[in-house]
């Protein structure tokens, strides 16, 4: 049965899996929150967020204290348990290295201020580049990444570059005292254990799908 949330979040010790879907749980909330919604059931909340209702459970186990059973989880108070823990409450301000097509395009995504992100500075090498504007913001030179990171007070670094100058720029933002990163360029990082990288890589991701597919046209072919 659902739950309705009391007490206070304990975000410390939620397993890294279980941080992986608070976001979805998140977007699903406020969605919810938009369209009015006070209240709602773990079995809706993880239809919605396209995860099974035990699991759903067991996750939100791990933000605190839950009680009066049967009543639903109210919308607006889980959301702002999971903003919390998910540490949005405080904006996080990002720099975005590498301002090609790629860069661009996550310059001028639209969904960073309304998820408690804000993009303060873009970075690139180029000539032709750099002193341009990408989303309202000039674009400097990568030689001034120190600077910048302790100017515009950068806790988050995306790296849109190629892959063969991605290990390098990564080692000069641990430096500046960046902890986390997220990284689109196509190769592992090596960076110290108190450092987080996030890795997007496409082109693995539409491989795993290649795998799939293979697998069920011949579990398919086997099957006739």
């Amino acid at each position: 049965m659902a739950e309705q949330v009391v007490g206070e979040v304990t975000a410390p010790g939620i397993p890294s899996a279980t941080v992986a879907r608070l976001p979805s749980y998140l977007r699903a909330l406020r969605d919810l929150v938009a369209r009015g919604v006070s209240t709602t059931s773990s079995v809706e909340l993880a239809e919605l967020s396209g995860v099974g209702p035990a699991q759903l459970r067991k996750d939100l186990s791990f933000l605190g204290s839950f009680g009066t059973r049967g009543v639903g989880y109210d919308v607006d108070s889980l959301a702002q348990y999971i903003t919390e823990a998910l540490g949005l409450v405080d904006e996080h301000r990002i720099a975005i290295v590498g301002i090609g097509n790629l860069g661009h395009a996550l310059a001028n995504y639209s969904g960073y201020e309304q998820r408690g992100f804000h993009v303060a500075a873009l970075l690139d090498a180029s000539p032709d580049v750099v002193g341009t504007r990408a989303a309202g913001i000039v674009v400097e030179h990568v030689d001034a990444l120190e600077e910048v990171v302790e100017r515009e007070k950068v806790s988050i670094v995306v790296l849109a570059t190629p892959a063969a100058h991605a290990q390098s720029v990564a080692d000069r933002v641990v430096a500046a005292g960046v902890r986390e990163i997220l990284n689109f360029a196509p190769r592992a990082l090596q960076v110290p254990a108190d450092v987080d990288v996030r890795g997007v890589d496409v082109g693995s991701e539409l491989q795993i799908l290649a795998f799939h597919s293979q697998a069920r046209a011949l579990a398919e072919a086997q099957d006739r």
